[in-house]
């Protein structure tokens, strides 16, 4: 059965970090893309990072460009996204997930991410002084 939990969110003040990781079973994750992605109270779900099966692109939104950091590690089945410099901003539940069909996008590409992928349930980042 596949299951994707995140953890590592918490309430942090501005400035500080914080380490999300995301466990994958059920998939052998080194084929699929993973992405994360955040919503916040009252506005649409935003698209944070994108990591490629062969960790070899990455892509970032432009409000967490520089600031934010996704890898994977395929051994254990996970994947990371490491946030620095957080803003009050940055305040909203995190989600991973993993996209269907790796066949069909490849191992280099991040595809567009939809519902009908595989997703994590959530984890709580709240930056607040």
């Amino acid at each position: 059965q596949l299951r994707i939990v995140e953890s590592g969110g918490g309430s942090v003040q501005p400035g500080g970090s914080l380490r999300l990781s995301c466990v994958v079973s059920g998939i052998t994750l080194n084929y699929y893309a993973v992405g994360w992605f955040r919503q916040a109270p009252g506005k649409e779900r935003e698209a944070v990072s994108c990591i490629s099966a062969s960790g070899g692109n990455t892509e970032y939104g432009d409000s967490v460009k520089g600031r934010f950091t996704t890898s994977r590690d395929d051994a254990k089945n996970m994947a990371y996204l490491q946030m620095n410099s957080l803003k009050p901003e940055d305040t909203a539940v995190y989600y991973c997930v993993a996209a269907r069909n790796p066949a069909v996008y490849g191992s280099y590409y991040c595809p567009n991410f939809s519902d009908d992928d595989y997703w994590g349930q959530g984890t709580q980042v709240t930056v607040s002084s």
